[in-house]
């Protein structure tokens, strides 16, 4: 059942409060990602992976933190790191990808 756009809102509220002093890559990715997909009434296992594998240039092996073929390609980092190495990381999934796969988003 869809969620109406108050219930959105509530949810999006309630969110936002949890999470305004997360900073840790390693310790809130996951829960983070999960709770904003939820927000929206989705279950992220049901349309994105984590940790998805992906064989970069140069044969090198890289894992994109969230990915939703076709849809979302999200690199996460903690605060403080530099969100161009993180934009870089996350344009180096590409070459790896094939073309159906290739998201209409990213997010670092």
């Amino acid at each position: 059942m869809a969620l109406g756009l108050n219930e959105i809102k509530e949810r999006a509220s309630s969110f936002s409060k949890e999470w305004e002093t997360a900073i840790s890559e390693n310790a809130d990715a996951k829960s983070f990602w999960d709770g904003l997909f939820n927000v929206f009434g989705v279950n992220r296992r049901r349309v994105a992976t984590f940790e998805y594998r992906v064989v970069k240039a140069g044969r090198k092996i890289g894992y994109i933190e969230l990915f939703w073929k076709g849809v979302l390609l999200v690199e996460h980092k903690s605060v403080g790191k530099n969100i161009d190495m993180a934009y870089n990381q996350a344009v180096d999934y590409f070459p790896g990808l094939k073309g159906h796969e290739l998201p209409k988003y990213f997010c670092v």
